[in-house]
């Protein structure tokens, strides 16, 4: 899922970008200029693409060199990492005493702003 979300952020911005470009905001002129942002569009997403598939390809095989190799070319070493949110309701709880009492006040606090706002 890192991957696909990673390569949406990447590639979704650069045809937006090109298609504003291209129908000039709606005026709607092409010409060979616009093409070629689209050409380079295209050829980056591409490479954005090969190099992500090495990088995760070298990570499942633990070569950290090529890894590294394929990070650097993206611009950055390490491979993005998105948390997944936490299922709705949701309550993580610590178990040392500080902790669970914070938690627990904190879980106090919600259900009487939610209670409050009903």
């Amino acid at each position: 899922m890192n991957l696909l979300a990673s390569i949406l952020r990447t590639v979704v911005p650069l045809v937006v970008g090109w298609v504003v470009t291209v129908t000039g905001a709606i005026g709607i002129e092409v010409d060979s200029t616009a093409v070629a942002g689209g050409v380079t569009a295209a050829v980056t997403a591409v490479y954005y693409l090969l190099l992500r598939l090495t990088e995760q390809a070298a990570e499942r095989l633990q070569w950290e060199p090529l890894r590294l190799v394929a990070g650097v070319l993206l611009g950055w070493a390490r491979p993005p990492k998105y948390k997944q949110p936490p299922p709705a309701g949701t309550v993580q709880v610590h178990l040392d005493a500080e902790a669970f009492g914070q938690d627990l006040h904190e879980i106090i606090r919600r259900n009487i702003r939610l209670g409050g706002s009903r």
